[in-house]
C-alpha cells in the first residue's frame, strides 16, 4: 500500500535502541489525525468482508489500532500482554529476541473455535513476538486467522515475514 502521507510521516531514529539498528517510530503516525485516518480506513478496507470476530492486540503499540478496528469492525479485541499483566488464568509462549528471551500472555477464554481472528502489531521485524502471539491463537483452534502490521521492514536484511508462510499477512507500508 505505502501511502505516500504515511511514509512522510514516519520517523526514522538512527542507532536506537543500539548502534546499527534504524528504529522506525510509528508514533508520528499516531499523533497525527490525517494519518490515524488513513490506517484505520485502509485496515476496514482489508478486513471488513473477513468475517473477523476477534482481534488480538499484541502489547503495547498493538493495542492502539487494534482496539479501534475492532470497534469498528464490531467484534472482541483480545490483549496479548508481558507477563503479570493480565488478572485471570493464562497461557503463555516464550520467543528469543536479539537479546534474550521474552514472553507474552493471553487469557485462557479469549478465543472460541468458533472466532475468526486477526493478530495486529506496529511493526515487523524479525517477527519473533507476532510468531508468539500466532502459537499462541492457535492454542484455541480458532476457525482461521489473519496477521497484519502497520511496517514491515525489509531494508535491513530482516526477513519476518518468512516466519508466517501460508498465513495471511498484511501489512500497510514496507520498508
Amino acid at each position: 500500500m505505502n501511502n505516500k502521507t504515511l511514509i512522510d510521516n514516519l520517523r526514522c531514529i538512527p542507532d536506537f535502541p543500539k548502534k546499527g539498528i534504524n528504529f522506525r517510530d510509528v508514533t508520528t503516525l499516531y499523533k497525527n489525525a490525517e494519518c490515524m485516518k488513513i490506517m484505520m480506513d485502509e485496515l476496514v478496507e482489508l478486513y471488513k468482508d473477513k468475517g473477523i470476530t476477534k482481534i488480538v492486540g499484541i502489547e503495547s503499540r498493538g493495542f492502539i489500532l487494534g482496539a479501534a478496528l475492532a470497534a469498528r469492525l464490531g467484534c472482541g479485541f483480545v490483549m496479548a500482554r508481558k507477563p503479570g499483566k493480565l488478572p485471570a488464568t493464562v497461557i503463555k509462549e516464550s520467543f528469543s529476541k536479539e537479546y534474550g528471551v521474552d514472553t507474552i500472555e493471553m487469557h485462557i477464554d479469549s478465543i472460541e473455535p468458533d472466532d475468526v481472528v486477526l493478530i495486529h502489531d506496529d511493526l515487523l521485524a524479525t517477527g519473533g513476538t507476532a510468531k508468539a502471539a500466532y502459537k499462541l491463537v492457535q492454542h484455541f483452534h480458532p476457525k482461521k486467522v489473519f496477521i497484519n502490521f502497520i511496517i514491515e521492514i525489509t531494508d535491513e536484511g530482516l526477513h519476518g515475514r518468512d516466519e508466517f508462510k501460508g498465513i495471511d499477512l498484511t501489512t500497510l507500508l514496507t520498508i
